[in-house]
């Protein structure tokens, strides 16, 4: 089975704010996008994987980990993991970037 992937724009990268969540809804997926100090660009999964939930990009963003506004889980932006002692992952988004214009792949 050959699957095509699609590259969808979704900001524009001179617009997005170091350290800042912002929030997008693909179909009925609801996305947080952050860009981090180096300038990377990483989507993922708006909600925590806490049982009752939070939005993620309304949270704290230091290094490559945002921290969830309720809980105060730390997840890697990288990969979605919940950091020790807490448990779960979060669903990750392929992002690129071409000229000023942000992609996610899906």
């Amino acid at each position: 089975m050959i699957t095509t992937l699609t590259r969808i724009p979704v900001a524009n990268y001179s617009n997005l704010k170091a350290r800042a969540g912002y929030s997008l809804k693909i179909n009925q997926t609801e996305i947080a996008l952050f860009k981090v100090t180096n300038g990377k660009v990483y989507a993922l999964e708006n909600h925590s994987p806490h049982p009752k939930g939070g939005v993620l990009s309304e949270g704290l963003v230091s290094g490559e980990y945002v921290y969830c506004p309720v809980y105060d889980w730390k997840i890697s932006l990288v990969d979605g993991r919940v950091q020790g002692p807490d448990e779960g992952q979060v669903r990750t988004f392929k992002v690129e970037r071409e000229e000023d214009i942000v992609f996610i792949v899906l």
